[in-house]
């Protein structure tokens, strides 16, 4: 099978969603291949949006959640002749030669704007294979109200109401959970985790990572979990953040604290630890749910963050913490009363889905199986 992958570079997710699901197709034999919409148009104009994006998220964090909630409010597909349209109709003839000469068999979007362009492929002719969106938050993103899509794989079944809502039904909508990478649907166990990590292999572990850019005041959360009077150890990914790395090399911490760069095996790190505290983004909560982890939440980009935030706390799958409940208040209730990340486990449990991406690779095949039938 040819298998096309769509997106946009904004943020991380969306294309690691669409890494990890080329690896389980490549890894049985289909062709699969990647087309990053802006990227293709311009290389520049993808660094552009990449960058735009970045910049931002972390210099501008609250016009970019003010816009945001902005477009997500909206439920009605834009009219044709907007401007978001024309522009989208002129985006997607540009992308026209590429479609057509890999010949896909069916066609994935990671990103709500790579469904609106695929919904014009089609509408225009230019394809005729299934087309499957994927919801890469705990949330609705903007534009997916003006997808037209044969299916949506959600989160979890409890943003179908947020779909409907949309205009999307009920019947599209598959809650086969993020596609994860199959490093983050395997366990490690966790004493041999510690071992490979060069960490106390009976001590309580704690993660903490806020994603490739390091976001937030982490200095200041660092020095207040190190104060918390209880025996643990503590594992810090800094990503690309070189100054916090280098803060957490330097300073003389009460407890055995271990900082990291950019990693590639998150996966075993979550296998070591018993709680993550981490900004609620969609890929990370799902990773980290898929080994059971649960989360204590901060420092979330206004946007989608926010939503993911309010999604995970209120089916208590994560707590959240700001100036008024702090991450010391967090890890009394979670170091102390069993009872309570009791609760959050049993949460996680339903939310976390490390099948993700086996789940979809097998729904395709019978998708592919039924039309060889017909």
């Amino acid at each position: 099978m040819n298998i096309l992958l769509m997106s946009i570079k904004a943020g991380f997710g969306h294309h690691s969603t669409a890494a990890a699901i080329i690896d389980c197709f490549e890894k049985r034999g289909h062709n699969c291949y990647m087309l990053d919409i802006f990227e293709y148009i311009s290389g520049s104009l993808g660094n552009f949006i990449q960058d735009g994006y970045l910049l931002s998220t972390k210099y501008l964090p609250a016009a970019y959640g003010k816009v945001y909630d902005k477009l997500s409010r909206k439920d009605e597909p834009y009219e044709r002749l907007s401007v978001t349209s024309l522009v989208s109709n002129k985006i997607t003839k540009k992308l026209i030669g590429c479609v057509s000469d890999f010949e896909p068999d069916i066609i994935i979007g990671t990103h709500s704007y790579a469904g609106v362009v695929m919904s014009i492929l089609r509408e225009k002719g230019v394809v005729k294979c299934p087309l499957i969106g994927i919801v890469t938050d705990f949330t609705v993103h903007p534009f997916w109200e003006s997808t037209r899509l044969d299916y949506y794989i959600i989160p979890d079944s409890l943003l179908s109401h947020r779909m409907n809502k949309k205009g999307i039904p009920s019947e599209k909508l598959l809650p086969f959970g993020i596609p994860i990478r199959r490093e983050f649907s395997e366990k490690t166990d966790k004493s041999e985790a510690r071992r490979l990590l060069g960490l106390d292999e009976n001590k309580t572990t704690l993660l903490v990572m806020m994603g490739s850019m390091g976001y937030g005041n982490i200095s200041d959360a660092l020095l207040e979990i190190d104060s918390f009077d209880a025996d643990f150890q503590v594992i810090v990914v800094c990503g690309s953040n070189n100054k916090l790395l280098s803060f957490v090399n330097s300073h003389s911490w009460q407890k055995n604290v271990h900082g990291f760069g950019f990693v590639k095996n998150v996966d075993v790190m979550m296998d070591a630890s018993d709680i993550i505290i981490s900004k609620p983004g969609g890929l990370t909560a799902s990773e980290a749910f898929a080994k059971g982890l649960p989360m204590i939440a901060m420092n979330p980009i206004p946007g989608q963050e926010d939503k993911n935030l309010a999604f995970l706390v209120n089916n208590g799958a994560a707590v959240a913490v700001n100036s008024e409940y702090t991450i010391s208040d967090a890890l009394w209730q979670l170091l102390t009363e069993k009872w309570r990340v009791d609760l959050m486990r049993e949460s996680v449990s339903h939310i976390g889905k490390p099948d993700a991406t086996e789940r979809l690779y097998d729904f395709i095949m019978r998708l592919e199986g039924a039309k060889k039938n017909t």
